[in-house]
């Protein structure tokens, strides 16, 4: 029925985000419920008797309640099949073998590293150079630049409080372990992109649009694109699913309204 299903949380979140993108392939109708402050006593009251934690995402389909974003791709594919794109969920046994594989995959080996990198991107300088290219002589991103950049953020560091000092240097350390960790997937990923055109076959399916949010993250960050851009095949994909309606539409839905853009 028109209006059953209602999504509480904000877009920005990427739970929220992987299962918008998940409604809009599907054609479902829903109620998209914005509880951007999740903790506090700005809460939502109707929100906070559904999760009374605080969590990031509330999925209801009539007497449905679901928070978790992987278990709401499922649930949406295969209740409301169909509709909308047919294929996200596979058509048989082997389809559907393979989409849940990669499911699998992007919750064990693909988030961790990604949320962590995004995590620590958040607390990093927008400057610092992190990607670890060198220049001809050897010397960081950017040459006389990236030395530049490192007297500044040293001096800066002479003027922080050691908490703060010691917080960098734990996000640095951060996102150097999850960029390593991240490439080694990326490369299967990559060697895999290279035999099919998506990640489960040569269709679009949950498989692929479980990894949108964070993977829209990396790409938009210069910090951190270049683990997509670097790798051909990874990045053809990225620039086929990034450009599809569906995310298209999460993305407008990410931007503050106009009213609150500021002047």
């Amino acid at each position: 029925m028109p209006g059953a299903v209602k999504v509480f949380g904000s877009p920005t979140s990427s739970e929220v985000a992987r299962v918008l993108a998940c409604l809009f392939e599907k054609d479902v109708e829903f109620q998209l419920i914005r509880v951007d402050s999740f903790r506090g006593p700005n809460r939502m009251p109707q929100y906070l008797k559904l999760q009374p934690h605080g969590e990031a995402l509330t999925f209801e389909d009539g007497n449905v309640t679901l928070v978790e974003s992987r278990k709401i791709l499922r649930h949406i594919a295969d209740k409301y099949k169909a509709q909308g794109n047919p294929d996200l969920i596979g058509m048989g046994a082997l389809e559907r073998s393979s989409i849940e594989q990669w499911l699998q995959t992007e919750a064990q080996s693909f988030d961790v590293p990604s949320a962590d990198m995004i995590y620590s991107l958040g607390f990093l300088p927008p400057t610092m150079p992190l990607d670890g290219k060198k220049d001809g002589a050897g010397n960081g991103a950017g040459g006389r630049d990236a030395r530049q950049q490192q007297q500044q953020q040293k001096q800066q560091g002479m003027m922080m409080n050691p908490t703060h000092v010691q917080k960098l240097e734990e996000m640095k350390q951060l996102f150097e372990k999850s960029s390593k960790d991240l490439g080694k997937v990326l490369d299967i990923y990559d060697q895999r992109l290279e035999e099919a055109e998506y990640l489960a076959g040569d269709k679009f399916t949950l498989a692929d649009l479980s990894h949108m949010p964070n993977a829209d993250r990396l790409a938009s960050d210069p910090r951190s694109a270049r683990l997509i851009q670097s790798r051909t095949n990874v990045s053809r994909w990225w620039a086929d699913v990034s450009a599809r309606e569906s995310w298209v539409y999460v993305k407008s839905l990410q931007r503050p309204p106009a009213s609150e853009a500021p002047f």
